[in-house]
């Protein structure tokens, strides 16, 4: 499904303009809303689906409905979106409401009520259009900092609720509380040589590029003298006038000699298609040195449907004795536009900064399924897992297998294989595959048949198959043991594990399973004695935390509580 037809019409209207509501959500605070990041912000491995609305930088505040509807799911998950409620509206759109600190009032009960229902901390649940209804502006549940958050805010998206595709929020009428007077900031343009015979100001290298700032506030780029084929990059953020922060731009577009030439607008997509972002970028520089080069243009295309290009993909040829003028225009959703202008003219100059040197022998052709085996260790890329051809630095040493380095994004899953026939049979159970990277060893889920131990992964890098033999920990963050402990509302608890991770926990009060709750960036377990399963007097309190392997702990000790006041 790789060979794409990228051919469109062009004009701003290829953007499509679907007629939204304006009026028919609210807030999902009662704060001025301010983001912390927009709908389209290019983030690690996925674009951003929605607001992120700043909350005080604290937890608490009431989250609301944003019009009537029913709940129609509730997902509780360690990473992601931590703690998140779905509500369906009967306009065709879905509200998403992320990183919540717990459920509210009724709603809180159900969710608790589901996951003693199961038994575990983690849920997603479906729910009918009886079962939770509620009004626009009913207070659903508390803000929070649960899952994948860097810190306290409520994540806020709306979804096509027959497609799931995201969509903007900003087209619902909310671009008349996050107002935007300012201009996008264009913070680097990069021009890249395409293939091996193309040179670029002397260089068969990406360069950067030269910008003056011009009296009407857009920019004029030194000239471009190359030979061959071309491409550009820019790096670019925008601010609003409410939010005081860098949040993302919504439109590129690029004109070659006057004609449109190749764009994007994030307005709606899918979410199989996030993870294009890492083609949609200069991954590899990315990964090296943190900058996001958003690419405007398709080596190889790829289906990320917010592009609309023509058929050269935004490449651009340099022939002998034309000039050719570029064009970059980058918009917010105010349609405050930033320009930048570029000159191109060919230069049979030769190259005074070469290309990277090529080291491997191991040519990875992206179409095709490639099988590479050295010592102990095969690793299988089935066709299509990656978008460009490179050539992949392949070693093994010390047990360890050099996958050349995450610098080339995978799109699909690719094997690793290792072979041991030395350790004993008994000790195969706790061994695993780890992804080593910066002292740290990332588990990942590991078949086991015979002398083969397999794992898939979308990751290049370093792996090497370990072995854990060891428990994991657990510590009472106060010591409650033969204590009474009517004083406080909640049992706490530091667990960890030292290299496989932890798979799971479970809690047991005088022989009864508990809801704990673990947060994974605070390695905190925490039980609620709201729950109500505390009795009166003496309580036997039982904890069993397992790693990924198998290896178990357990944490035992009683207390005494009273309940009344």
């Amino acid at each position: 499904m790789r060979n794409f037809c990228f051919i469109f019409l062009f004009s701003f209207s290829i953007f499509g303009q679907v007629q939204y509501p304006k009026d028919y959500f609210r807030s999902p605070l009662d704060i001025p809303m301010q983001l912390s990041g927009n709908f389209g912000e290019l983030r690690f491995n996925h674009i951003h689906s929605g607001f992120d609305c700043k909350t005080q930088q604290k937890e608490g505040l009431k989250v609301y409905a944003a019009a009537d509807g029913y709940i129609s799911r509730i997902k509780i998950s360690e990473g992601g979106y931590g703690k998140a409620i779905y509500i369906s509206h009967p306009n065709g759109y879905t509200t998403v409401y992320g990183h919540l600190q717990s459920g509210y009032g009724e709603i809180e009960k159900y969710i608790k009520s589901a996951q003693y229902k199961v038994k575990s901390y983690e849920i997603d649940i479906a729910l009918n259009p009886n079962d939770v209804v509620v009004t626009k502006g009913d207070i659903i549940a508390v803000s929070g900092n649960t899952g994948g958050s860097d810190g306290p805010h409520l994540h806020f998206e709306i979804r096509d609720t027959q497609s799931e595709k995201i969509i903007n929020p900003m087209y619902f009428g909310f671009d008349a509380v996050i107002t935007d007077s300012k201009r996008p900031i264009i913070n680097s343009l990069w021009v890249y040589p395409l293939n091996g015979n193309s040179i670029v100001n002397e260089s068969k290298r990406p360069i950067s590029v030269n910008l003056s700032l011009q009296d009407d506030g857009s920019y004029l780029a030194e000239k471009i003298s190359a030979t061959g084929t071309i491409g550009f990059g820019i790096t670019t953020s925008d601010y609003d006038d409410v939010s005081w922060n860098a949040n993302g731009i919504f439109r590129v577009q690029t004109y070659l000699n006057g004609k449109t030439d190749f764009g994007y607008q994030f307005d709606t997509f899918a979410f199989d298609e996030t993870r294009l972002v890492n083609m949609l970028i200069d991954y590899g520089r990315y990964k090296k040195q943190g900058q996001r080069v958003q690419k405007l243009f398709m080596k190889n295309p790829y289906p990320l449907s917010i592009i609309k290009s023509g058929s050269n993909n935004g490449i651009i040829t340099v022939p002998g004795n034309v000039f050719q003028s570029y064009r970059i225009e980058i918009a917010d959703f105010s349609e405050n536009i930033t320009k930048i202008f570029i000159p191109i003219q060919y230069s049979p100059l030769p190259a005074n900064v070469s290309e990277v040197p090529i080291t491997s022998k191991y040519f990875v052709k992206a179409k095709n399924e490639n099988i590479f085996s050295l010592e102990n260790v095969t690793v299988n890329f089935p066709a299509n897992t990656f978008y460009d051809d490179f050539y992949m630095d392949f070693g093994v040493k010390k047990g360890t297998v050099k996958l050349h380095e995450d610098i080339v994004p995978a799109f699909s899953n690719f094997s690793i294989t290792f072979e041991d026939s030395i350790t004993p049979q008994e000790d195969r159970e706790k061994m695993f595959i780890g992804l080593t990277s910066e002292k740290r060893i990332s588990y990942y889920n590991t078949k086991r048949y015979k002398n083969s131990f397999t794992i898939y992964t979308k990751y290049l890098g370093e792996y090497k198959l370990l072995k854990d033999g060891v428990p994991p920990r657990i510590k009472s963050d106060k010591h409650i043991g033969g204590k009474w402990i009517s004083d406080i509302d909640e049992l706490k608890f530091t667990i960890s594990d030292a290299l496989s991770g932890i798979k799971s926990y479970d809690g047991y009060l005088n022989g009864k399973w508990i809801l704990l709750e673990y947060e994974p960036k605070t390695k905190k377990l925490i039980h609620r004695f709201s729950d109500g399963i505390v009795a009166e007097g003496k309580n036997d309190l039982k904890i069993v935390i397992t790693d990924n392997v198998g290896n178990s702990t357990i944490f035992e000790t009683h207390f005494f509580r009273s309940q009344k006041p």
